[in-house]
């Protein structure tokens, strides 16, 4: 809403000496916000207002040229050359001067042109600064007109002087889209008197009904208001000082009717429409719109209609999308003699609507989905017709139509102490009722409660909580303390909370960098991972109302998203990278359909259990994707490529963070190589897959060949046992390397569970350090080599208790895996 300042002066008694800046620190204070401030370019030097005495049109020029003697009050007139056809002899137009400056840095002198001395200029809106219009002359009034006496300074006239302060109105705030709204908010932001425009009494039509009118819903559309006016003259033009105004308010002038429309919305809050009453047929009818009825709007476009539209109908059919756009049929036009002034009440909700659903937001329907004013109605069409009749010379014939079918606002009950119980702030039950009657509510004491009516301007205000709201805005929200309220004892962070964020610590200090990504996916991304068909990580959940057509689903893994990071962060550069992500992922399958409650009322159980039973699972995952090189090449050596190896480490350091004990093993599951993927077990459940990425994936994603990944679920990790503290031993160790041959698809991790297993309570460590093939070993076959440590906590091992250990472990590995003592 732009509000230029002169215009809020005529409705607002400013206090003397109040600038811009302080009417911008006003409009904060109540809850509006300044989006910005608009002031004219300064025109400097002697502009004034003028009166045209003669025109000579000037012959023998490619272009009409005129020669003009106009009264500037100086006793005699100025000759001005002008070009200009659109005034006359007697209007009154802007003067500039020599030595004026207008914007732009044009500067005006007497000079010759075309065979004649120009004294000066004639100026068009757009010379001065104060608007786009280029196609003629400002004329400020025709002969006869109420307009100021030549030699006048033209800065007032023109709007030179006039900021023009843009406001963001929020959607509770409609009352704020017209001059009468911000009125009533400055007069009490100011403390200082105000006049409401909509309060004149409107005058008493008499006669017959001037139209007919029936409204089949009465709930959304309570109130319909209407007159008839003839004798308009259709060449009138619209004065001045409207079309400056609805200029300043970003409205284009089209013609007096449908300016003063527009005029009078802006001022008090009140949509209008003007129809050619010659073009109207019959009664009229304020009904829904019927499956596949069609309407030409103002705009030209053809529109087809849907049950859900109200229409304004005659006996041809629509004429109008209400409280949206008039229809093309009654439009208003040049040759417009009578015309029928509409005003009406509709329904907020269903206005929102019709508008989203054709894409149409006009300023109509911009204030009729924010609630208007009910009770403006009949005072929207009074000034209307008042000012028709001033510029047009139109008269009002037959009586006033008003279909009202309203019913009384009820009143709210308020405790008087809640505002101050809410804000901190100790307001005293007499500052509570005056703040609400400022509001324009209608309060009745009843002891410590309080019955407020909200006034009609503001239906927004529906609870309590809204009244409460109003009283700290208008005492000031600077006046709340700003007190940190005590924090109520807890537990701290859940187990769940915990796990997590130990486990993106301990990720990050082994070297990744978290990349958070959307939680989206398309096809083509599960294309490109090479998953089968019948992968379940292709069931997905579909968006309804997606944020990309190309990633309309929800992820149901997290490699997508973090490989799109990883190529993007190699494509630009980078060299050796390591990210990891951890995140919710969002498995699809067979589920049932969710519910679509209304938004009235709280939905019941049922549905509610309805609603929790359709949203699907939403398990944590953590994934890792590392290239290059995993440690630096310099001086001290080459470096080492990052391999798969160190992607099932990060599961380690995962499965370490959440305190468990992870088991790797050999497995093979898209988009892993074959034969480089390892199945990643937690007692007997597989939790997820680390490898190297298959060739094909990378050649998809153009990421470099042997890039490694690991994904993990996390809720699937069991809870961790509770720490028992290490046994500390004062008795020395005994150190023994065993050295064993198995087949080569044979894992590693099964050799040393059964060396594990025959070695008992006094192994205290095993470790491998070293994997051999080749010459001495058979074909086939590898060596793998172990450290054990044995100790107990009681005495020191004799070499003989030391060799038995070893000699079980290596019996238990022979068993189970086959293993033969290397010689």
């Amino acid at each position: 809403m732009r509000v230029p300042v002169g215009w809020l002066a005529e409705y607002v008694d400013i206090p003397a000496g109040t600038t811009v800046e302080d009417l911008d620190a006003a409009f904060v204070r109540l809850g509006l916000e300044v989006e910005e401030i608009h002031r004219p370019e300064p025109v400097t030097g002697p502009l004034v207002v003028g009166r045209v005495l003669e025109i000579e049109e000037l012959t023998g020029f490619k272009k009409p040229i005129r020669f003009t003697q106009v009264d500037v009050g100086e006793g005699e007139p100025r000759g001005i050359v002008c070009g200009a056809q659109n005034f006359a002899v007697g209007d009154t137009v802007v003067v500039a001067l020599p030595g004026a400056v207008l914007p732009g840095g044009f500067e005006i002198a007497s000079r010759k042109t075309y065979d004649r001395i120009s004294d000066g200029m004639i100026c068009s809106v757009r010379e001065l600064g104060i608007g786009d219009d280029h196609t003629g002359i400002l004329v400020l009034g025709a002969d006869g007109a109420d307009v100021p006496p030549p030699g006048t300074p033209a800065d007032a006239v023109a709007g030179l002087d006039d900021v023009v302060i843009e406001l963001a109105v929020t959607p509770d705030r409609g009352y704020c889209l017209a001059m009468r709204g911000i009125a009533r908010e400055m007069g009490t932001g100011l403390a200082a008197p105000w006049r409401d425009p909509g309060a004149v009494p409107p005058p008493a039509w008499s006669g017959e009904p001037a139209w007919q009118v029936t409204v089949a819903d009465p709930e959304r559309c309570d109130r319909f208001s209407m007159i008839a006016m003839e004798g308009l003259d259709p060449t009138a033009p619209t004065p001045w000082w409207m079309r400056r105004r609805l200029a300043q308010a970003a409205v284009r002038s089209i013609s007096l009717p449908v300016d003063v429309t527009n005029y009078v919305m802006l001022e008090l809050g009140q949509p209008m429409h003007a129809f050619d009453r010659d073009a109207v047929t019959g009664p009229i009818h304020v009904r829904p719109a019927r499956e596949g009825e069609r309407l030409t709007t103002l705009d030209g476009a053809q529109r087809t209609l849907s049950p859900d539209d109200l229409l304004i109908t005659d006996d041809t059919g629509p004429i109008g999308l209400a409280g949206v756009m008039g229809g093309a049929t009654t439009e208003i036009g040049n040759g417009t003699t009578a015309v029928l002034l509409e005003a009406a009440h509709w329904e907020p909700t269903g206005i929102a609507r019709t508008a989203r659903r054709h894409r149409l937001p006009s300023e109509a329907a911009k204030r009729f989905e924010r609630g208007t004013d009910p009770e403006m109605t009949v005072a929207a069409l009074a000034r209307a017709a008042e000012l028709l009749a001033e510029y047009g010379g139109a008269k009002v014939v037959g009586g006033l139509v008003d279909v009202d079918s309203r019913r009384p606002r009820p009143a709210i009950p308020l405790d008087v102490t809640r505002p101050a119980r809410v804000a901190g702030v100790p307001y005293t039950p007499g500052q509570v009722v005056e703040l609400l009657r400022a509001v324009g509510a209608e309060v009745d004491a009843d002891g410590d409660t309080l019955q407020v009516t909200p006034p009609s301007w503001r239906p927004d205000l529906t609870d309590p909580a809204d009244l409460v709201e109003e009283v700290v805005r208008l005492a000031g929200y600077d006046d709340v303390p700003s007190v940190l309220p005590t924090a109520p004892p807890g537990r701290g962070l859940t187990e769940t909370q915990r796990r997590r964020r130990a486990i993106g610590r301990a990720l990050a200090e082994f070297g990744f960098v978290e990349a958070p990504n959307y939680p989206f996916v398309g096809t083509p991304a599960l294309d490109a991972l090479g998953l089968p068909a019948d992968d379940d990580r292709r069931a997905v959940v579909l968006v309804r109302n997606p944020l990309s057509e190309e990633e309309p689903a929800l992820r149901t893994t997290l490699l997508p998203g973090l490989l799109a990071t990883l190529a993007r962060n190699l494509s630009r550069g980078q060299r050796d990278v390591a990210l990891f992500e951890h995140g919710a992922v969002f498995p699809g399958g067979e589920r049932r359909p969710a519910p679509l409650p209304g938004v009235d009322r709280r939905p019941d159980d049922e549905t509610l259990a309805a609603l929790l039973g359709a949203v699907p699972g939403q398990p944590w995952h953590v994934a890792v994707a590392l290239s290059g090189h995993r440690e630096p090449r310099g001086w001290w050596g080459p470096g080492r490529p990052a391999v798969w190896a160190d992607a099932v480490e990060a599961a380690r350091r995962v499965a370490a963070a959440a305190g468990v004990e992870l088991t790797v093993r050999a497995g093979e599951r898209a988009p892993w190589h074959p034969g480089r993927c390892a199945e990643l077990v937690v007692g007997d459940r597989v939790v997820g897959h680390a490898g190297e990425l298959h060739p094909r994936v990378c050649a998809a994603l153009e990421l470099p060949p042997r890039t490694s990944v690991m994904e993990l679920d996390v809720d699937a990790l069991p809870p961790a046992p509770v720490p028992t503290p290490p046994r500390v031993s004062t008795f020395p160790p005994v150190l023994i390397d065993l050295a064993v041959v198995v087949a080569e698809d044979v894992a590693q991790v099964d050799v040393a569970a059964a060396l594990t297993e025959g070695a008992g309570e006094l192994l205290e460590d095993l470790r491998l350090f070293d994997v051999y093939t080749g010459a001495p070993i058979p074909p086939g076959r590898k060596s793998l080599a172990y450290a054990l440590t044995l100790r107990a906590p009681d005495r020191t091992l004799t070499s003989e208790e030391a060799t038995a250990v070893r000699d079980a472990a290596l019996a238990a590995a022979a068993e189970r895996t086959g293993a033969e003592l290397r010689g």
